[in-house]
């Protein structure tokens, strides 16, 4: 297996509403990314479309975001024309049972890696007391991602979207080959206090606790020059990665 370079690590999301706005995206960034996320938004706009065009223009790979959640059966049925995709990866709710996990990733037919989303990102304690979950969830949401990750190793999935903060202990009980998916990443850089993310992490953090792709969109998206604010996330995460002690 190769070594990660940097660039590796990046799943940039095209969090834009036009096949004219990602086109502009994955031409510029194609270079300095390893992988483009297509979102609810651009999907429902553009469809599978956008998949085939990152294809043409990019050697990145391609992870849809869809969070599928619906009975089994459904799931079931819409994997199987999301593996027509040919796409990476693709992600479903944890918080349902174990056998629509189990389906999607009978969909998928082997041909796209199935991520179980644990908890948002923009989720915190307040959200889930909020929400009706017991003290031993809401005072500590480690636990409900610990478990619905168990939930998703147990039915067979690819790995799990997660916080920064919830990857080493994921990589302790489930190993290395069960990848830990980090949204919410903020560059130091570009920290803000008003940042709608509650769970953020750093490029440097996330690596350090073991995270395998690190969702990076603002930060690069937002900046004046796109291609140089990736190629200085791919500088600190190269330098996380120098740092962190060999296994």
């Amino acid at each position: 297996m190769m070594k990660k370079t940097g660039k590796d690590y990046i799943v940039f999301p095209l969090d834009v509403p036009s096949m004219k706005e990602a086109q502009s995206l994955v031409s510029v960034l194609g270079p300095h990314v390893g992988m483009f996320k297509i979102g609810l938004e651009l999907f429902i706009c553009e469809g599978p479309s956008v998949v085939k065009m990152i294809r043409d223009l990019s050697a990145a790979g391609i992870f849809l975001d869809l969070k599928l959640h619906d009975i089994s059966a459904t799931v079931f049925r819409a994997m199987a024309r999301v593996a027509d995709l040919a796409v990476d990866l693709v992600t479903v709710h944890t918080c349902s049972s174990k056998k629509m996990l189990e389906m999607a990733v009978q969909g998928g037919q082997g041909n796209v890696g199935v991520l179980g989303v644990t908890l948002l990102t923009d989720n915190d304690e307040e959200t889930l007391a909020y929400g009706g979950f017991s003290d031993q969830f809401s005072a500590d949401p480690m636990k409900l991602v610990m478990l619905r990750a168990q939930l998703a190793h147990d039915a067979g999935c690819r790995g799990v979207v997660c916080s920064g903060r919830e990857a080493a202990d994921i990589k302790a009980r489930f190993g290395t080959e069960f990848l830990a998916v980090t949204p919410g990443i903020r560059p130091a850089w570009s920290l803000t206090p008003k940042d709608d993310q509650k769970r953020i992490t750093t490029p440097a953090q996330a690596i350090a606790r073991g995270s395998d792709l690190l969702v990076i969109g603002r930060p690069i998206r937002d900046a004046q020059d796109p291609a140089a604010a990736a190629r200085k996330v791919i500088h600190e995460i190269e330098s996380a990665l120098e740092n962190k002690p060999s296994v």
